[in-house]
């Protein structure tokens, strides 16, 4: 069996055969008789099962009672998990063992659990349907206390009612506990008390975010739905201002001195923080000194200061439309560690000594100090690569060679290049957008990139070796596991009907066509679908201790170093290379590993707070457009609708079924499309077609539109 299905096909079988158990009663039984319940009498399918059975592991699911025969090590009354509510006020519980099944909750056994909470379940000795049913005997952790919602008032009380289409409950506010909101404002409620019996929760307002609609509003809102404050308190900004901002002179003596070498930084035009610098020097023998400089933003950030339990709450800098959430408060961020030219900054540095084929011939890490001689906005630095600027021409133009030299060992390496479409808003005076364009990425980005790919990957590369042969060393990853085989086929499988072909045959013909499609679809009709498809079926990147592979960028070792001004993972990584340099021993593996996980999931908030800012925006530029007609492709299918994106604007809606009247249209999952029964008419994903603007609603983020017919 190859080594990559194992994993995957051992786990489906481990399920098959606990059924099989569970529906014997748990009677004791040997692999011959399990396979004869299961219908899989193949040599092959006997060995597995008899594999599965026999192992010895700890999260093995059998135990052996009597010589050849097995039973399920315990058929648990109570499990732990966390609640995913459904719309219908019923609930499914994940349980924390990944080989537990879903248990299934109805309404009335759901106590008070809330959506993501943590709860203890007892579970039913009889399943009804292919559920197993339990009901919630004990909350554990509440998953969040505060919702962001509107205020409807009365005479005598008042009611909140949550934006999250999870949370179904109302919250009653006593009229002493609504501290200023008026009737119909958005605000923050929390929940202070559930008494018993009572259908709704308790609560009161602690924040006033403002009337419905209005930009600064909406975007407060969803911050908060997504779990990130709105400002700093008050002993971090004091902590942060106390600071000092000369450089001891003391502090420079101790570290490389860059101040000499040119500097600068590339960023974009309106960038308040620049947390990243390259110097270049061309050195006696005709080779090439590079530095790659980033903010030391962990000298000034002490470990379990107030500002570094902060940030670490905060995980990131969030990226709404209109605004920046800072991770770090504004003295640091735009001040202390910001890379502003003509001034001495203090760095953490990867300097590379490459020649002309960026070959890596030296590196150095360490502490440094710089002195930026130019800040370049994107857009000043592609004018000198196009020759319409004159402005250090001979040392911009040799890093955009040596870049595009890096970058192409990467993609022969098995690298995959995803260049989707950025869309941006134009925004006026009061946050309203009122035009949108696509942003392009041309050599001036991909030379900052490339020389950060670099140094990531050298800073991964040094500590996994400096490990090796005696005790490995604690260190913060970039990870990113191979695709899903079967998830990767059923990609190939549409990616066909539109002509291209994925050859499937090991990671590097993956890799290699996936490039070729890429740049196929460029400038296609198609690209958005295809990229935003091709980039759900890889796995998704997750910051780990454990040093695996990153497959997307074809590196055997990864890490994020250059970014600490806004990620709290490049400040752990910056603390962890300063302390092995050192020459110290290794830290807690457990310890970073639970804070790689939680860094994992506030990434993910960030990322889904800023889809939702773009999804406001999007309704807010279609609400003027209500009747209007437009050529759309079709960029998802769901049982109850299709999705269409604009092509003019990249705005997304969606189509309902039910409001498709010439047939009944099912959805067909794996071909990505629905079909009319009678008629048999198929509108598939990527087919273009005509829609009308027919109702957009800006609480809920949501545009619908009504299909005029296939293009």
């Amino acid at each position: 069996m190859p080594k990559k299905k194992a994993g995957h096909i051992i786990s489906i079988f481990s399920q098959l055969i606990a059924d099989v158990f569970e529906k014997s009663g748990n009677a004791p039984l040997n692999y011959k008789q399990v396979a004869a319940k299961l219908n899989l009498n193949d040599p092959e399918s006997r060995e597995t099962i008899r594999q599965v059975l026999t192992d010895t592991g700890n999260k093995s699911r059998f135990k052996e009672v009597e010589r050849g025969k097995f039973q399920l090590k315990e058929m648990k009354a109570f499990i732990e998990g966390r609640v995913s509510m459904t719309t219908d006020g019923s609930a499914f519980i994940v349980p924390d063992d990944e080989f537990e099944d879903d248990i299934y909750i109805a309404p009335r056994k759901l106590r008070t659990a809330l959506n993501n909470d943590r709860v203890k379940v007892h579970i039913y000795a009889k399943s009804k349907g292919k559920h197993r049913e339990g009901e919630v005997i004990e909350i554990l952790q509440r998953a969040k206390m505060e919702f962001t919602g509107i205020v409807k008032i009365s005479e005598k009380f008042a009611f909140f009612i949550p934006d999250d289409r999870k949370m179904l409950q109302d919250i009653f506010i006593p009229l002493s506990e609504l501290n200023g909101v008026s009737e119909g404002e958005k605000a923050i409620a929390r929940i202070t008390d559930w008494p018993e019996g009572a259908k709704n929760p308790v609560g009161t307002i602690v924040f006033v975010l403002g009337k419905q609609g209005e930009n600064n509003t909406e975007m407060n809102s969803i911050l908060s739905e997504y779990g990130f404050p709105l400002s700093f308190p008050q002993a971090v900004e004091e902590e942060a201002n106390a600071i000092a901002s000369a450089i001891p002179e003391d502090e420079i003596k101790k570290r490389r001195d860059f101040r000499d070498i040119l500097t600068f930084t590339i960023d974009p035009a309106d960038a308040k923080d620049f947390d990243d610098a390259i110097s270049f020097k061309v050195l006696e023998n005709k080779n090439f000194e590079v530095g790659v400089h980033i903010a030391d933003v962990t000298h000034f950030v002490r470990p379990d200061s107030a500002i570094d339990k902060e940030a670490y709450e905060r995980g990131t800098s969030v990226y709404l439309v209109d605004r920046v959430i800072p991770m770090l408060p504004e003295k640091l961020s735009n001040d202390l560690c910001s890379l502003r030219p003509n001034e001495d900054k203090l760095c953490f540095s990867a300097v590379f000594e490459l020649d002309a084929e960026a070959n890596i011939l030296n590196e150095w890490f360490g502490k440094t100090v710089i002195h930026s001689d130019v800040r370049f906005s994107y857009e000043q630095a592609q004018d000198v690569i196009e020759g319409n600027s004159a402005e250090l021409k001979e040392p911009i133009e040799a890093l955009n060679d040596l870049a595009y030299k890096l970058r192409e060992k990467k993609f022969k390496h098995g690298a995959i290049s995803f260049e989707s479409t950025e869309v941006k808003f134009k925004l006026d005076d009061s946050g309203k957008p009122v035009g949108v364009y696509v942003k392009e990425r041309k050599d001036a980005h991909k030379l900052i990139e490339d020389f950060m790919l670099l140094a990531n990957r050298r800073v991964a590369e040094f500590i996994a070796k400096k490990g090796k042969g005696k005790q490995k060393l604690t260190f913060v990853y970039r990870a990113h596991d191979a695709p899903n085989e079967q998830t990767l086929t059923t990609f190939a499988a549409f990616a066909g009907k539109f002509g291209y072909k994925i050859n499937m045959k090991s990671d590097k013909e993956i890799a290699r066509s996936l490039n070729h499609l890429m740049h196929d679809i460029e400038g296609k009709k198609e690209q958005n679908v295809l990229t935003q498809l091709a980039i759900r079926s890889m796995a998704k990147a997750i910051y780990t201790t454990k040093s695996s592979s990153h497959y997307g960028l074809a590196f055997d070792f990864y890490t994020h170093f250059t970014s600490p001004i806004r990620r709290y993972p490049d400040m752990m990584v910056h603390r962890l290379l300063e302390h092995y340099l050192a020459g110290q021993k290794s830290v807690s593996q457990d310890e970073y590993e639970a804070k790689s996980t939680y860094a994992s999931q506030m990434e993910k908030k960030a990322a889904d707070a800023e889809r939702a800012s773009i999804k406001y925006m999007q309704a807010e530029y279609l609400k003027n457009n209500i009747g209007k007609e437009f050529t759309g492709i079709i960029s998802g299918v769901t049982e109850w609708g299709m999705y269409v994106e604009i092509e003019e604007n990249k705005c997304e809606g969606m189509v309902r079924l039910r409001d498709i009247t010439d047939d009944f249209y099912v959805l067909d999952e794996k071909n990505y499309c629905i079909i009319g029964q009678r008629k048999k008419k198929k509108y598939q994903l990527g087919d273009e077609v005509n829609i009308m603007v027919k109702k957009v609603d800006l609480p809920k983020r949501q545009i619908d539109f009504t299909l005029l017919g296939a293009v």
